[in-house]
């Protein structure tokens, strides 16, 4: 039992000496170094190439304009990496950022994103996670849930088969209870990030709203908020509109300032 005590101290003693605090204030665990997710944003992004055939021409050009507005709105130190961007034929309609600098956007999303600035809102919500270092934060979470999870089975003697059903319990609530409600919070945070990045880039906000309304009529019924790493359709909606006031005063100063981008769809 004690060495089980020794491993909740270091553990925690781990975790203190790697709390930071996101973009907006949030505390957050980060056990990663950003080399290390770079190293992992890379492998990832090589991998994606190798299971999806990619797009030249007028699409590549196009998401190429946006990202790179909304890249010159970044902090200098996201705003001078090597940003890659690749167009994927997919119908799925779903786009990624990943640490390192990769943006990845599938040609079934330029059928839902209807414009220029609803595309701005896709890209700087992604850019957003990679900014406020949410896969850090996710991989580090699940390997301190793990971690704890390990130690309660130890320390409470759970072992052969009642005890694999107890784990599976504990880890059902663990996933329920601790990591999809970060993931939850990873998303909000991001909608709030993503709205200022592409206002701030010269793209109307406003269109963030009419591209959820897309999403929602694409996407058809949505599993319960409660069960879902991401909000409902219509928490995402009210929250981007909450943030609208603040976002069209900095889309209005960026624009004064010769943020205009101008981005043909093809």
């Amino acid at each position: 039992m004690r060495w089980t005590h020794m491993l909740a101290v270091g553990a925690l003693s781990v975790s203190l000496a790697a709390c930071t605090t996101s973009p907006t204030g949030r505390s957050q665990l980060t056990l990663m170094s950003d080399e290390q997710l770079d190293q992992m944003g890379a492998q990832a992004f090589a991998q994606y190439q190798q299971e999806l055939p990619t797009v030249g021409g007028a699409p590549l050009r196009y998401v190429q304009c946006v990202t790179e507005a909304v890249v010159r709105a970044l902090p200098e130190r996201e705003r001078n990496q090597n940003w890659q961007v690749k167009v994927f034929a997919s119908e799925q309609a779903n786009a990624f950022a990943l640490p390192g600098g990769y943006v990845g956007i599938n040609t079934g999303l330029l059928d839902v994103a209807r414009n220029q600035d609803q595309l701005a809102a896709v890209i700087g919500h992604e850019i957003a996670h990679v900014l406020a270092r949410h896969a850090n934060e996710r991989a580090s979470t699940e390997t301190a849930t793990q971690l704890g999870l390990s130690a309660i089975s130890s320390a409470a003697g759970m072992q052969g088969a009642g005890g694999e059903t107890m784990m599976a319990a504990l880890g059902m609530g663990a996933q329920y209870g601790i990591l999809l409600p970060f993931s939850r919070s990873h998303e909000s945070e991001a909608d709030t990030l993503g709205l200022t990045l592409m206002a701030e880039a010269g793209f109307d906000p406003r269109e963030s709203v009419a591209l959820w309304n897309n999403m929602s009529q694409a996407g058809g019924a949505s599993p319960p908020a409660w069960l879902s790493t991401h909000p409902s359709h219509g928490q995402r909606i009210a929250g981007l509109e909450a943030g609208l006031g603040k976002a069209m005063a900095r889309y209005e100063q960026a624009r004064r300032t010769g943020r205009t981008p101008n981005c043909p769809r093809p």
